[in-house]
């Protein structure tokens, strides 16, 4: 083999196999082969299989290997030589002078001859050989294509968990659509209604949010392509000869930081929680106050402003006594009633001595002696005790705790009383 056909040879093993240029960034895979970086990575991520390597389809254990550096020493040497074997073109000639540009200005970022690198233009910039200022420009982008492709992985990652959560999040959807039904079918049907709107509410809710995801889903997929396609770009720079390569270096890199800039943000899947209202809402429709009949109270009672508690005994001297009123120490309340269902609170913690029920209208007295009475009161005492019932009450319920709004939950409070009463109509 003579020498020229040694140094081609020898130039074919510096050559990687997939984008067929002298290696950049050379790699070597575990069977032993090699390949620019930028290219395996590219090659591996759009394959979607094993790692295997592209010539022997052997399996690679790890995905990111060292720089070769012997190669990469060898591939520029290589590529500076071929740039040598063309410097006499047209571009590599400066037009002014007739003298081939092999000085870069780092001020200008130009192609110089010694004799423009001397003129007052660029005199007081700083100049480096060609050869010199390449490799050091093709280690810029490398770095920057570092920064881009584990950008792009990053991407790549969010992106599978953004997709993800698309299932996850109509699973959640749908759990929760589960949940509202159910405890809507706990009610009655006048919360139908409510449970409607709740359930167009949050599949209003829910679609606006799915549509975030697949908006998110589809601007990552976007920014995903546009970081591979700027990495691809960067990849055919560095395969330009220096002086191409030191011309577009500005443009180019320009173009990657902006396309790194515009990072889309993941979204977060919260729905808002809504309370379950209508229970306590209906409760309260019916609900009004207790006033007490002044005509009724005894003169030994007073009452406070609003005439719906009695507050203490005792005697009011001076005072007539009105013959309407009923004798003792009992309150009655100012609304009858013939039938239906009622309820009441009544606070008796500072009473240690009470009794509590629901009798006929009358005016006689109602005292502990006159038990005979009774006949015709359903009644507790303060120790919890039923007295007898009349005949027209169905049923009268004592509960020991309070309620401080009609509703389906009850807090216990001591010496708070709930009387819930159904009375059969006469």
């Amino acid at each position: 083999m003579d020498s020229g056909g040694f140094m081609q040879a020898f130039q074919n093993e510096l050559i990687c196999s997939i984008c067929m240029n002298y290696f950049i960034d050379p790699v070597t895979t575990d069977c032993g082969h090699s390949f620019c970086s930028p290219c395996l990575h590219l090659c591996w991520e759009e394959a979607l299989t094993p790692l295997s390597c592209p010539e022997c389809r052997a399996v690679s254990e790890k995905p990111e290997f060292k720089t070769n550096i012997v190669l990469k020493r060898l591939a520029s040497l290589a590529r500076q030589a071929k740039a040598n074997h063309i410097s006499s073109s047209e571009q590599q000639i400066c037009a002014t002078h007739q003298e081939a540009k092999g000085l870069f200005c780092e001020v200008d970022k130009t192609l110089l001859c010694g004799s423009c690198s001397e003129s007052p233009e660029h005199g007081a910039h700083s100049h480096w050989p060609l050869r010199w200022a390449a490799d050091e420009y093709r280690e810029k982008l490398l770095k920057r294509m570092g920064s881009l492709w584990k950008m792009n992985q990053e991407m790549q990652n969010n992106l599978n968990q953004e997709t993800d959560k698309i299932q996850s999040f109509e699973n959640y959807v749908s759990l929760r659509k589960v949940t509202v039904r159910a405890q809507y079918r706990k009610m009655h049907l006048f919360l139908q209604e409510e449970e409607q709107v709740h359930l167009e509410a949050l599949e209003k809710e829910a679609k606006e949010i799915s549509d975030q995801l697949k908006e998110s889903v589809f601007r990552m997929a976007q920014q995903k392509e546009s970081l591979k396609e700027m990495y691809r770009e960067l990849t055919e720079v560095c395969h330009k000869p220096d002086m191409e390569l030191l011309q577009d270096f500005r443009n180019v890199m320009e173009r990657a930081e902006l396309v790194q800039i515009q990072k889309p943000q993941p979204v977060n899947p919260e729905l808002p929680s809504w309370p379950i209202a209508g229970t306590l809402d209906m409760l309260n429709t019916f609900r009004v106050d207790n006033i007490v009949s002044l005509k009724m109270t005894i003169p030994n009672v007073s009452l406070s402003d609003e005439d719906a508690r009695e507050t203490s005994g005792g005697d009011h001297h001076g005072e007539a006594a009105d013959p309407q009123r009923a004798e003792g120490f009992a309150v009655w309340g100012a609304e009858a009633f013939t039938s239906g269902r009622h309820y009441w609170e009544v606070d008796v913690s500072h009473s240690p001595n009470w009794i509590l029920g629901v009798c006929e209208d009358r005016k006689s007295p109602v005292t502990e002696e006159e038990t005979d009475n009774y006949r015709n009161l359903e009644a507790c005492s303060g120790k919890g005790k039923r007295k007898n019932p009349i005949p027209s009450v169905r049923k009268l319920y004592l509960v020991k705790q309070h309620v401080k709004q009609p509703g389906p939950e009850m807090l216990p409070k001591c010496d708070q009383l709930e009387i819930s009463q159904n009375l059969a109509g006469r």
